[in-house]
């Protein structure tokens, strides 16, 4: 049990000393997450549809990163890697979502607060899925909350948490000689979305678009699906520029660490939840003055959300694990704020991969996937390719979320028998596919469909390597224990047995159009 834990109890003698560390020395934290926001819808990318100007600021002012990456695209599990700074495969039942998260691995939340800092959230921080300590107490991963301040919803998917009136009044909470961290942490833009409201209140047009992802159609549903996605960010980023400017009138903002991203790509079909470029690459903005050299730099050297776990605790001058014990994978981003040019040669791929994300396939099965991302490439082993990816078609291809693209590309393969659009999102995959992300980002064309090219045999041989080093159970043999750790939700174990049984099924993130009315071959 000893060689699996990750941060057991801190000493007395760490946690005393860098709590005696002057305030000054020790930057406040701010971590603005959303969740669903997806690669490169922001201003500061180019994107023209998307308006960011407060997350534009902080990249402008700061850095931005190009090759930002989650291991895994989907919530919890995401998460997960961010509270620990390891790999979901290294968690055991934590890769999965819904999951009972281990109480044995230790999470930078308690590591903070044991070292004297002021910990708090507001919005969404880890989850879905049940997080508590080996006597069964809720563990705090969200700190205090600070969820009370509330504000009218301009649209009915929009929650009525005022994220920034919150982190106003966690301001007022804190005091000078105490550094802290808030992780604030908007659901948007999280479906479900009203639709309509990108072009109603937005002021957006569908030919505002300059191009539609090609793994959907392009047409009116699906341009404003996208517009009322683009609503919900820019929702959340009026509430970045409101933290910001709290923190300007408090004379706190260039103390404080600002960091801005997402949990996993946008929630349309083969992106949330999935494996390729637009799930996994996520925006990515860092902003603190005193602490990065060269500031309204562009980073493109290779980052991975495990890395966010060691940053937070170089910054707070916190030792990271107690002698004797495996250092996580994960490697603090104070080389790039230093802009040591040696970063860019050793952060030069990162590895991405999924477990159990939702349920809908028999025993409650995953569809198991290890990736690697190098050299503008990507490669993709799927252990289980006669799986459906989405979950079995007619429990509702759970592991996509219900919304009008979804809905639309169905019923085309209904109407007409077959559709290309549905292959991509919906169909089986074969077990290994490469795709060069320089010419092909929607990751479309299968350069495995061809005679295998040399590179896909060195990815995966570093990959698989890689894997076995960090303990992965695929890599062992033994992935099947994944698949065998139980949801949180008690409802939900057992979701395609009790679909063959007739029992009434909770699934409130599908709609019944969506189910197909018999098995597909």
């Amino acid at each position: 049990m000893m060689r699996r834990l990750l941060l057991p109890c801190l000493s007395w003698l760490t946690a005393v000393l860098a709590a005696a560390e002057p305030a000054a020395q020790r930057p406040n934290i701010l971590f603005f997450i959303m969740d669903d926001w997806g690669s490169g819808h922001a201003g500061a990318y180019g994107c023209r549809w998307v308006k960011t100007p407060n997350f534009d600021r902080v990249a402008r002012e700061g850095l931005l990163f190009t090759n930002a990456y989650t291991p895994t695209a989907k919530c919890a599990p995401s998460r997960s890697t961010i509270m620990t700074g390891r790999y979901p495969w290294q968690l055991g039942a934590a890769a999965n979502h819904q999951c009972i998260f281990p109480p044995e691995y230790g999470i930078f939340p308690e590591a903070l607060t044991t070292g004297g800092y002021f910990y708090a959230s507001t919005g969404k921080t880890w989850g879905p899925g049940s997080m508590v300590d080996a006597q069964g107490k809720r563990r705090m991963y969200a700190g205090q909350s600070y969820d009370q301040v509330k504000a009218s919803r301009p649209a009915t998917g929009i929650t009525n948490n005022d994220y920034a009136g919150n982190f106003e009044a966690f301001l007022r909470d804190t005091r000078p000689e105490q550094p802290w961290f808030f992780w604030a942490g908007p659901i948007e833009p999280h479906r479900d979305y009203e639709y309509g409201t990108g072009v109603r209140l937005g002021g957006k047009k569908p030919s505002d678009i300059d191009r539609v992802p090609a793994t959907w159609p392009d047409n009116e549903t699906v341009r404003n699906d996208l517009l009322d996605y683009a609503f919900e960010v820019e929702h959340a980023d009026r509430h970045l520029g409101r933290m910001l400017a709290a923190l300007e009138r408090a004379g706190r903002l260039d103390d404080t660490l600002v960091i801005v991203t997402s949990d996993n790509g946008m929630p349309f079909p083969r992106v949330k939840g999935h494996m390729y470029e637009n799930a996994n690459h996520l925006p990515l903005a860092i902003r603190w003055p005193r602490g990065i050299r060269e500031p309204g730099r562009k980073v493109d050297a290779y980052m991975s959300f495990i890395d966010f776990a060691p940053t937070f605790l170089e910054a707070a001058g916190i030792e990271w694990a107690l002698s004797g014990l495996a250092p996580t994978p994960g490697r603090s981003l104070f080389d790039v704020f230093a802009n040591d040019q040696a970063a860019s040669r050793t952060r030069d791929h990162v590895l991405v991969g999924r477990e159990r994300h939702d349920f809908g396939r028999p025993n409650d099965e995953g569809y198991p996937v290890r990736g690697i991302v190098k050299n503008g490439q990507l490669f993709l082993e799927n252990a289980e390719p006669t799986r459906w990816p989405c979950g079995n078609p007619e429990t509702g291809y759970l592991d996509t979320d219900a919304s009008p693209t979804k809905t639309f590309i169905l019923q085309a393969r209904r109407d007409k028998g077959s559709d290309p659009y549905w292959d991509l999102c919906f169909g089986r995959r074969p077990a290994q596919e490469l795709y060069d992300l320089r010419a092909d980002p929607d990751c479309v064309r299968n350069l495995l469909a061809t005679p295998s090219p040399a590179t896909a045999a060195e990815l995966r041989t570093q990959l698989w390597s890689e894997l076995k080093a960090l303990g992965d159970l695929r890599a062992l043999g033994r992935g099947a224990e994944y698949e065998a750790y139980p949801s949180a939700d008690i409802r939900r174990r057992g979701f395609y047995e009790k679909y063959l049984r007739g029992e009434k099924l909770d699934a409130n993130w599908v709609i019944p159009s969506d189910w197909e009315k018999a098995p597909l071959k």
